[in-house]
């Protein structure tokens, strides 16, 4: 029987996601088992937050102990846990300060929040608007999805919240061009997700900080997806050497667990006080524990290098699919292990097909068919998935 989308009339749950007629009691490493046994392999890592795969020993050995000992105490006091991650995070990346919380739309809003709050205070009062790019996904929240400016997510949802300004993605002549005594931010994924799968380009990003300077903007990436080891770096950003004033990201952070981050340089981040951002639950023992423990993982010697190589060979399996099967198969997009292959069928359908093989993917705007698989993918996994993608192409009429 396919799996194909179904919405139960008789659930009590919001008829908000179009869900596939499958559910997982378990999982271990690249793996998700049903009930009855049936075991698929996990190409889409939860949307990319599975970095570490399904029940990663350390992560359940560390949630395990610190669930025994406190989960919530609130922001009132000092969480250890909190400063150990914010310091670590800190000393690999950019950043100098960190704000968590429970999603990567609230890491967002933080940061839309801190260029606000930075122009205010050190810059220009009168520039509030950010410049964001078309195809951006940047959450759900009634300002993310202004910020994204996408029509599917927008409607229904008037009036749309102010302040967001859009031009095309990679185009920095259009950007600088959008530029208005009111501008005081730019915000963009260094690897659209959501959008298709673009990878932007080292130039670009480099542009970006260039006219940030130029202006005085503040410099914002959204790396909730790509971020976390997702591209072979911990930011994708990193690519291209620069140095942005705010990323948010998420997803991967707790491997599972929900955990946000917003990070800032010190210039920026000096514009926020006490009683200017919260967040009840956001840096909980129980979570910080966990993102200490998924950086345990990540920061090991070899860990990115690895993933560079298991990213090479998925691309090199998928151009060779391609070239087999270009009625069906084009462009390879993307970078690291966020990698995506424009379909000339519909990627639904290539995505329903999959799964009734065993094997689980995303969709992506633009026709394009995303694969996430966790970073300890193994080749004999890239291997199984791709064998799977053939026996599809092949057998599709």
């Amino acid at each position: 029987m396919s799996a194909s989308a179904q919405v139960s009339t008789s659930s009590a749950l919001m008829p908000t996601y179009a869900r596939a007629d499958l559910a997982f009691e378990c999982g271990e490493g690249c793996y998700l088992f049903t009930a009855d046994g049936r075991r698929y392999l996990d190409f889409a890592s939860g949307i990319a937050v599975n970095g570490l795969g399904h029940s990663h020993p350390h992560l359940v050995a560390t949630l395990k102990e610190q669930a025994g000992k406190l989960w919530h105490c609130s922001n009132l006091y000092r969480i250890p846990g909190q400063e150990r991650l914010a310091r670590r995070l800190a000393d690999a990346s950019f950043a100098d300060k960190v704000f968590f919380s429970n999603s990567g739309a609230e890491a967002i809003e933080c940061g839309l929040k801190l260029a606000r709050k930075y122009q205010d205070d050190f810059g220009d009062k009168k520039r509030f608007r950010v410049i964001c790019t078309e195809g951006a996904f940047h959450g759900r929240t009634l300002a993310t999805i202004a910020a994204g400016g996408q029509e599917k997510h927008l409607k229904g949802f008037d009036p749309i919240v102010d302040g967001f300004d859009r031009v095309a993605y990679g185009n920095l002549n259009e950007l600088r061009a959008a530029i208005t005594p009111e501008t005081g931010a730019i915000l963009v994924e260094p690897v659209q997700g959501e959008g298709g799968m673009r990878a932007a380009s080292d130039d670009y990003l480099k542009g970006l900080r260039t006219i940030a300077d130029e202006f005085g903007l503040v410099l914002f990436f959204d790396e909730v997806q790509c971020g976390m080891g997702r591209t072979g770096k911990l930011f994708a950003h990193e690519w291209a050497g620069v140095k942005p004033d705010i990323v948010a990201t998420a997803k991967a952070l707790g491997g599972g667990f929900p955990v946000g981050a917003c990070l800032a340089n010190d210039k920026v981040a000096a514009a926020f006080g006490p009683g200017n951002h919260g967040s009840t639950f956001g840096g909980n023992p129980l979570a910080m524990a966990v993102g200490n423990a998924v950086l345990d993982v990540m920061l090991e010697e070899g860990f990115f290098a690895r993933v560079e190589r298991m990213s090479d060979l998925l691309r090199s399996r998928l151009a060779a699919l391609a070239r087999r099967h270009p009625k069906l198969f084009g462009e390879l997009r993307g970078r690291g292990l966020m990698i995506g292959i424009k379909c000339e069928v519909p990627n639904t359908e290539v995505m329903n097909r999959l799964r009734d093989r065993n094997v689980l993917v995303v969709t992506a705007g633009d026709n394009v068919l995303r694969l996430l698989p966790p970073l300890v993918v193994t080749e004999a996994e890239i291997a199984e998935a791709m064998d799977a993608l053939d026996a599809v192409a092949a057998g599709w009429t």
